[in-house]
């Protein structure tokens, strides 16, 4: 079985990749059986000389291996056919600009594996970028308050070179006695909350964050039945809400009207309430005024999320009244980032712990009979034909939607 880390084709650049040089070194001591090679990019976060040093073998022609790993979508004209091929191909959801795509890697026989659809017998991701959106988007929030209200000067998180410099960055501001929300338990808050917690902002429970003042900064967690309510009244559990959320409404108006800064890094489900409409916000007693919307749900659930905006740009303002863009300086402005490519500010982070996911879930199940089901569930495409588990995108890929 023949490896190859692909380079990065598509525009912008992305300077992430799947696997590190440490971490391949890791990946072919447990599996000495397999070839791995790495294309040679010239705008990679590793240089093709960090992989040649650890004598790992980079090439410009990877057509004899199998399996092609990589990070973002793969130019139609550089797709070899017949080959296996893992990338975040945004086409699960029926995503109109990628319908091409799709079609061509049927055309040309390509097995195709998403990184979104890699996930547990229970249907959990088990890698992703999310951890590191967290990070990157709860440092960018507080970067865009400073700007708004001129009370520090953060550096962009993409010229800094990891994780503990935008800590050390953080750490030099003084916070405003200010209320923090954080929504969401997934990678992506938990990611979030780190940074926080990294930070020395205190945490409080949701009835000390409602009910009480405080003399310093604080934030809260919280999960979809602290923000969102049963219709009838009754108080159940998680699951109820996930399969039930026509029969909940938000609940979220009661934290908006005393928070000032809010992180979005909940996921959020088709069919469930908004957290906030853009009715709420026209409300006097709506007090937010910078949301880091992480999940980035464009004209959503997060009602001041016009449009996504790009690591160049990542701030705007929302007018509540006008329900339009300003400059996020604006007096009447409240300030959004909502950047939906983040972990690409983090490319080395991002790169390591996502090589750490992909070989303890991904490149075991090519050498164990894939006896956890790992490749089977996440295999979109075989022999010129959608598989099974994906066959709700027929009418996506013949045009019909």
């Amino acid at each position: 079985m023949k490896f190859a880390i692909i380079k990065e084709r598509k525009n912008p650049p992305d300077r992430r990749v799947v696997f590190s040089p440490s971490k391949l070194v890791e990946a072919k001591q447990q599996f000495p059986q397999a070839t791995f090679k790495v294309e040679s990019s010239s705008i990679r976060v590793f240089p093709d000389s960090t992989y040649q040093d650890v004598g790992l073998e980079v090439v410009n022609d990877i057509s004899d291996c199998d399996v092609m790993i990589g990070v973002k979508e793969v130019p139609i004209e550089a797709l070899i056919p017949n080959k296996k091929y893992f990338f975040f191909s945004h086409t699960i959801k029926k995503q109109s600009y990628n319908r091409k795509l799709l079609q061509a890697i049927l055309d040309k026989g390509i097995e195709l594996y998403d990184h979104e659809t890699i996930v547990n017998s229970e249907g959990f991701r088990l890698i992703g970028f999310g951890r590191y959106a967290g990070i990157v988007g709860t440092y960018n929030g507080f970067r865009a308050w400073g700007l708004k209200y001129g009370s520090w000067h953060l550096p962009k998180a993409e010229t800094l070179a990891d994780q503990i410099a935008l800590i050390s960055e953080l750490k030099n501001i003084a916070l405003p006695n200010i209320k923090i929300l954080l929504t969401g338990s997934g990678k992506v808050s938990n990611g979030a909350q780190e940074m926080l917690d990294a930070m020395g902002v205190k945490q409080v429970s949701v009835v000390d964050y409602l009910n009480g003042t405080f003399k310093e900064s604080v934030y809260c967690k919280i999960d979809v039945l602290d923000y969102n309510k049963r219709k009838d009244g009754q108080t159940l559990d998680n699951f109820d809400f996930f399969k039930n959320p026509q029969d909940y409404e938000s609940n979220f108006m009661r934290f908006a009207k005393i928070t000032d800064f809010y992180i979005a890094g909940h996921f959020y489900g088709d069919g469930a309430p908004y957290l906030y409409t853009r009715n709420d916000v026209k409300s006097p007693e709506f007090n937010i005024k910078v949301v880091a919307d992480i999940s980035c749900d464009v004209d959503g659930p997060v009602a001041t999320t016009l449009r996504a905006s790009t690591i160049e740009a990542p701030i705007y303002g929302y007018e509540p009244q006008t329900e339009t863009e300003i400059d996020f300086r604006d007096e009447r402005a409240i300030t959004v980032m909502a950047v939906d490519n983040l972990p690409c500010e983090l490319p080395k982070d991002a790169s390591e712990g996502f090589g750490d996911m992909f070989l303890k879930h991904v490149i075991p199940a090519f050498f164990n009979g894939d006896k956890d089901g790992v490749l089977q569930r996440a295999k979109i495409t075989e022999n010129g034909k959608l598989t099974e588990r994906f066959t709700y995108l027929q009418d996506y890929v013949d045009g019909k939607e």
